[in-house]
């Protein structure tokens, strides 16, 4: 299969940076003077948003409201079904681990393989990259400014340069895997580096972009790893022979497991975009070699789809052309296992 066109890349790019979520936030009533009837915050947030510069926002919307006015903004936290919401995830990873929606395309899911038209980048679905509306939109979040679950999610400061820090550790993170080294994005000028963030909180691509292809086009250096992230169900949680386990997420104390929000796993590997026979890496492959036991198959969704920015994805699809066109702003392909009943 021929490489991908940049203009085809850059066309699935744009798609996903135009994907928003509708957000319906209240305020827990523990928080709130009159209890449960405050009015609701709606905003439509881009999926490759992060939730907590949302917080000066809110802390002003209901400050009318809030039992202590005088508890800072950076200490407030949001909850999805009594979840505590991680701060370093986008809210769309956020959404397609625990929101429960159906994604696009999961009804085709096992037709996908047999479509020759929807095969990868070159011609993608004519369904748009946006979440689909079965029931649960918008997403109903819940503002606290109380009981902050520190063990759950990492403390915020007032100057944001908490998130900051941590989208700058998963940038060199993404660059290390793609290149062996971190040379790249340690490279970045301090004006570029704030470039960078300040495309990423004002959701502007082409500024982004313009930072970003340095990271992706190094001088002289080839690459040699797809940047990719998985991220498993409770129900898939079994033991997973030669899988390195990044992080395991669990409810509070008192929460019981909701649908995927109970736990989360999150698997990571080395997944290079050419294999020794030179054949191009496609995602199946690249899931097969990850996750034999939940991708049996390289070709075929048999008990699992991969699901990215809120879409079934092609497990035809090459895992170089997705790095480049369908990369969260950290780097990485964050993938999300859904599996088929």
């Amino acid at each position: 299969m021929p490489a991908a066109s940049p203009a085809a890349v850059a066309a699935l790019q744009r798609r996903i940076w135009d994907g928003r979520l509708p957000l319906e936030i209240r305020l827990a009533a523990t928080d709130c003077t009159t209890y449960d009837t405050s009015e609701p915050y709606l905003i439509s947030l881009p999926r490759l948003a992060y939730l907590s510069p949302l917080l000066p926002r809110l802390h002003a919307f209901f400050r009318s409201v809030l039992v202590n006015p005088e508890i800072p903004s950076h200490e407030a936290w949001l909850s999805f079904d009594g979840l505590p919401l991680k701060w370093h995830y986008p809210v769309g990873l956020l959404h397609d681990l625990f929101s429960g929606a159906q994604p696009a395309g999961l009804d085709d899911a096992s037709k996908m393989e047999s479509s020759a038209v929807q095969h990868s980048i070159h011609a993608p679905p004519q369904q748009d990259i946006q979440t689909v509306d079965d029931g649960t939109l918008p997403w109903r979040l819940t503002l606290h400014l109380s009981a902050y679950p520190a063990e759950l999610i990492f403390p915020l400061d007032a100057e944001g340069d908490v998130l900051h820090d941590a989208f700058v550790n998963a940038v060199k993170e993404a660059d290390f895997v793609r290149n062996g080294t971190a040379k790249a994005a340690m490279s970045l000028s301090k004006q570029d580096a704030s470039t960078l963030w300040r495309a990423v909180l004002e959701h502007d691509m082409g500024v982004f972009n313009t930072v970003n292809a340095k990271l992706l086009n190094p001088p002289g250096v080839s690459l040699r790893h797809v940047p990719i992230k998985v991220y498993l169900p409770v129900d898939s949680q079994a033991d997973i022979p030669g899988v390195v386990v990044e992080e395991k997420e669990e409810t509070g104390e008192d929460q019981q497991p909701q649908r995927q929000a109970g736990s989360v796993r999150v698997v990571q590997g080395l997944v290079p975009p050419v294999s020794p026979s030179r054949q191009v890496t496609t995602l199946g492959t690249a899931l097969n070699t990850l996750l034999p036991t939940v991708f049996p198959s390289k070709r075929n969704p048999v008990l699992a789809c991969p699901v990215l920015h809120g879409a079934v994805v092609p497990m035809s699809a090459s895992l170089e052309e997705l790095g480049r066109a369908a990369s969260y702003t950290d780097g990485f392909l964050h993938v999300v296992v859904v599996l088929l009943s």
